[in-house]
């Protein structure tokens, strides 16, 4: 307002994020807006606050530049349209990265020297144990670590993460946090070797996970392993027998140490379970002899209960009906006329092998669609080349990433309030009582910013959860006469899902459907985000 002379700005700020990346939600929001031409000016109080990684800055300054953008920085106040000013801009942005790096590695190596001499970073406590602040000593919790026996035993006499689950949820146990078990948590418990006394730290690749839990990991040479560090729950000889069972096992299913933890699944998210109502969980389906892993998808409820008699489905299956039908919506509208019958519509729909066994759409859908289709006033999509694909769905809509974000910060937030890590790297004598209590109030409100932005998140998106007529026929339009699956009589799922990258295809199912209804390994229903429902009864079924 002062220096530009201008009434009219907007502020992004991202209160609680660290300027180490660009993964942060206001600046994503910011860069969407500025591609979109509505500022001419991005005004920083000083440069290492929007990046203090060189790279990123790099990359978002060239941007700008292209797109007419002019930038200003308060405190370094130079001109970026002189040589001169662009390379005082790197040179403070080196430093500002090196002053983040020597922080980093400054506090990473205090934590491995308190972890060498058995001293607790932080963290949750693992189930099973209390954590006494003043001692530094671990105990027992009794009630607690007979749920971790009763684990560790069960997994010896079944061998299956799902059988254990089962039965932990059908006893009526629940996890520290009052959560119902799943296979994921139990496999955390049978692996994580506190149970036996040791205390192992320095052993997950942050760096790849995202500062996540995840599944990378780093070099056993790097890591800080102290045996006899507290009292046991389980054996030695019980721990490692298990460990060797699921090593064996991962081998057996996976048909190898490790397996690809990348898969897209492309109906993830959509699909409900038609027998119980409950949410469809993914999971890689067996390689197919040419290569490909299609996803499988089964009844949440089923698998961790095994009380839903709902059959699972198969993108082999699912992938093929649910494009070929689109592909059909997308004819009938192209050739639908004034003499076109209702009768002619559903049959249009339903032509080919795929819809082979559907009788009827039963519903009000089927009128909905015709109502619609009759009104004519929806324009036909111009093909648009593929160069222009890719830049059309990071245009998508932001929220779900957006919230993606948050949650994952808002875990780190959460770590962060149990170690206080950054206050420990002033030394290893531990922290004063009011620096402890300062810094664990700045976090809470950190964290209670985020679930204000959550909870806007989700009612921006349950206001927004319908579209009109126009953008759904626009929207499955452009997706199918993209790639031509309008001119084709039948669409090779498998094909198209190998060719382009499935996240195209799953971005496309996500802008047009609310989900599908699945009942005993067929579609039963889908929901259009438009509001209509199409329901299939098949050929042979009880009505």
């Amino acid at each position: 307002k002062f220096v530009l002379n201008m009434e009219s700005f907007e502020v992004f700020e991202d209160a609680g994020y660290s300027a180490k990346n660009t993964e942060r939600p206001a600046y994503q929001q910011m860069m969407a807006r500025l591609r979109a031409g509505e500022f001419s000016h991005l005004v920083v109080w000083k440069i290492d606050r929007i990046s203090r990684n060189l790279i990123d800055f790099a990359t978002m300054y060239e941007e700008i530049k292209r797109l007419g953008v002019a930038f200003v920085s308060k405190n370094e106040q130079f001109d970026t349209s002189s040589a001169m000013g662009e390379a005082m801009l790197k040179i403070i942005l080196v430093f500002a990265e090196l002053e983040r790096k020597v922080t980093s590695e400054r506090v990473a190596a205090v934590m491995l020297s308190r972890a060498s001499n058995g001293q607790w970073n932080g963290g949750r406590t693992p189930m099973g144990y209390s954590w006494d602040r003043e001692t530094g000593i671990f105990s027992i919790v009794e009630n607690e670590a007979a749920i971790i026996r009763l684990i560790y035993d069960m997994y010896d006499a079944e061998k299956s993460l799902l059988t254990v689950t089962r039965a932990l949820n059908e006893k009526g146990l629940r996890s520290r946090r009052g959560v119902i078990w799943n296979p994921v948590t139990v496999q955390g418990i049978l692996r994580n070797p506190f149970y036996v006394g040791t205390y192992r730290y320095n052993y997950r690749d942050e760096a790849k996970t995202g500062g996540n839990a995840g599944h990378e990991y780093k070099p056993e040479t790097e890591w800080v392993m102290i045996e006899d560090h507290h009292d046991p729950i389980i054996k030695r000889e019980q721990w490692e027998r298990i460990a060797m069972i699921l090593t064996k096992n991962r081998r057996t299913e996976y048909g190898g140490d490790t397996y690809n933890r990348k898969n897209v699944h492309v109906f993830a998210g959509l699909i409900k379970c038609g027998v119980c109502g409950s949410r469809m969980t993914a999971q890689p389906d067996r390689a197919r002899s040419n290569g490909w892993r299609p996803s499988i998808y089964c009844c949440s409820h089923r698998r961790r209960f095994n009380n839903c008699l709902n059959k699972s489905v198969s993108d082999v299956t699912l992938g093929p009906f649910v494009l070929n039908y689109f592909s059909n919506l997308m004819k009938a509208q192209k050739n639908f006329g004034v003499s076109t019958s209702i009768e002619a519509l559903e049959k249009k729909l339903l032509r080919g092998r795929m819809m082979a066994d559907v009788e009827h759409i039963e519903g009000v859908g089927l009128q909905e669609l015709f109502d619609m289709l009759r009104r004519g006033k929806f324009p036909e999509m111009p093909y648009k080349s593929g160069h222009n694909e890719a830049e059309t769905y990071q245009a998508a809509e932001k929220a779900p990433q957006e919230m993606d974000l948050l949650v994952s910060e808002k875990r780190r937030l959460e770590r962060a309030q149990a170690r206080l890590q950054n206050l420990m790297l002033y030394g290893d004598e531990g922290i004063s009582e009011r620096d402890y209590l300062v810094e664990r109030k700045r976090i809470a409100d950190d964290i209670s910013k985020i679930d204000a932005r959550i909870d806007e998140i989700e009612k921006d998106m349950s206001s927004n959860i319908t579209m009109t007529d126009m953008e759904f026929i626009e929207k499955a339009s452009y997706f199918i006469m993209a790639h031509g699956l309008i001119e084709k009589r039948e669409v090779n799922y498998e094909k198209i899902v190998r060719e382009i990258d499935p996240r195209i295809i799953k971005d496309f199912l996500n802008s047009v459907v609310t989900n599908f209804c699945i009942k005993d390994g067929r579609v039963e229903l889908i929901r259009f985000k438009n509001g209509m429902e199409h329901r299939f009864s098949y050929k042979g079924e009880e009505t």
